[in-house]
């Protein structure tokens, strides 16, 4: 067991002044988050063995048959926690919670914090430090994810997901001492979790005043290499509580959802966040959940297979490729050939590319008429950019909720409502992505008229999203 991150500073001979007790209830919640952080230590071994065994084990048992349950089917039932509630109600916390999960539950990040106590602590390089990584490993782990159908077989998500465990301990070995230098450089989500970050409600507020006039009272030390000193939001805070009460000025507060995004400052605005909004969550993301359900994709193959076929090019409908490149089960009737994995990337590629470059457009054009002075369109476009993630992250939980549905349908139930609560939950992104728009250029102080022009050219960037949506859940 880890020791106590709490240890006071007190002069010899003197009795540690009790700290004054924080006015809220989140705040008094923050305290407890920090004075009983064995108990979060706990909770965070005990996810790591549940995902250890359920990613692990179903890998190495038969693939269900026919007419198996959640219930009564290990491999189902792992599929289910993983993919129909983990992962869907990780993106919709974390989007109304902040990295609360990052901080007290992740097994990749409690297992990169753990194994660096006793890694080679070697200095972080600058290549890991690319801010783009997070995109780069955001766009390469979904596709390849879809590649080997990482949400039907167990086999597939040993080898992301464990693959990505693996590399995250390994991180962790090598730089680093007691922190996550995984977390904060290189996990395919941690860009994703950072923008949900800055619009959630919840953060550890720092009192600049307060910390200059009071001593520290504890040793403090932030895993995710996070400055508190200079912490303005919550984009890299894991809240996991270890800095609450320092110097009697952090807190954990909460703030009007998406009030980070409104008042974003132009030093934190990245080209990388900007992309990973537009053509990763808003366009790769799409793109992946809806291949598998569109005619589009069901018409280019046949049209391109009878194309080879009639040229007796058989190269590219060959199936005997093994499951760790492309999908490979053929006792469950599913095998993918080389054209199959062309077309999965082709189709995810067009919709990231159609759609990034239409949002693209409309920002570039709203940037520009409401760049501010020393300001350039580009910025301008950059920052608003960011007031498309609650759209994005709901995205993202429609999608993997999919899944939920899905395997719930099985069991013989049935949601005679599905229809109207996604149709709620769309109009919500929506809604709540062109409130910060606004609040955002309102801050900044945009003229009326040209507010109202920029906010119409939002409206526009978010169409062809709502309409891949509708298309998926309404249409086919």
């Amino acid at each position: 067991m880890a020791k106590a991150a709490v240890i006071p500073i007190v002069p010899v001979g003197q009795r540690a002044a009790p700290s004054p007790m924080p006015a809220t209830w989140l705040a008094r919640l923050g305290e407890a988050m920090r004075r009983h952080r064995r108990i979060i230590l706990a909770i965070q071994w005990v996810v790591i063995v549940f995902y250890v065994v359920l990613v692990t084990v179903p890998a190495f048992l038969p693939l269900p048959e026919t007419g198996a349950t959640i219930v009564s089917n290990l491999t189902l039932a792992a599929q289910f926690v993983f993919w129909g509630i983990w992962w869907p109600f990780v993106i919709f916390t974390t989007l109304f919670a902040g990295r609360v999960w990052c901080g007290v539950f992740c097994p990749e990040g409690a297992l990169a914090e753990h194994v660096s106590r006793f890694g080679l602590n070697r200095r972080v390089p600058k290549f890991i430090r690319w801010s783009g990584w997070p995109f780069v490993a955001f766009i390469l782990t979904t596709v390849y994810g879809q590649l080997v159908s990482v949400y039907e077989y167990a086999q597939a998500a040993l080898l992301v997901l464990g693959g990505s465990t693996l590399a995250a301990i390994a991180v962790g070995f090598l730089y680093g001492r007691e922190k996550r230098v995984w977390c904060r450089y290189l996990c395919p989500v941690s860009g994703v979790f950072s923008l949900l970050g800055r619009a959630a409600p919840l953060q550890f507020k720092v009192d600049r005043q307060v910390w200059r006039e009071h001593r520290p009272n504890f040793r403090l030390e932030c895993a995710p290499l996070v400055d508190v000193k200079g912490m303005t939001g919550s984009s890299d805070c894991h809240l996991c509580g270890q800095c609450s009460g320092f110097r009697e000025a952090v807190h954990l507060t909460a703030r009007l959802p998406g009030s980070e995004v409104a008042r974003l400052p132009d030093g934190e605005v990245s080209k990388w966040d900007a992309r990973l909004v537009v053509f990763g969550m808003l366009g790769v993301a799409v793109g992946a959940f809806q291949w598998s359900s569109s005619p589009w994709f069901v018409m280019a193959k046949q049209a391109l297979a009878e194309w080879l076929v009639d040229r007796e090019w058989f190269g590219p409908l060959e199936s005997d490729i093994p499951w760790w490149i492309l999908t490979h089960y053929p006792e469950a009737g599913d095998v993918f050939t080389w054209l199959d994995g062309a077309l999965v990337l082709g189709y995810i590629g067009a919709m990231a590319l159609v759609v990034g470059t239409w949002i693209s457009l409309w920002l570039a054009l709203a940037g520009q008429l409401t760049k501010g002075p020393g300001d350039t369109w580009r910025h301008a476009a950059r920052r608003l950019a960011y007031t498309l993630t609650p759209l994005a992250g709901l995205g993202i939980f429609l999608g993997l909720s999919a899944l939920t549905v899905t395997l719930l349908k099985a069991e013989g139930l049935r949601f005679p409502w599905l229809g109207s609560a996604r149709g709620m939950v769309l109009a919500v992104g929506v809604l709540w992505s062109l409130g910060l728009a606004w609040r955002q250029l309102h801050h900044r102080n945009a003229p009326p008229s040209r507010m109202a022009a920029a906010l119409t050219c939002m409206a526009m960037a978010v169409v062809p999203v709502v309409g891949s949506w509708m298309m998926l859940f309404y249409v086919w």
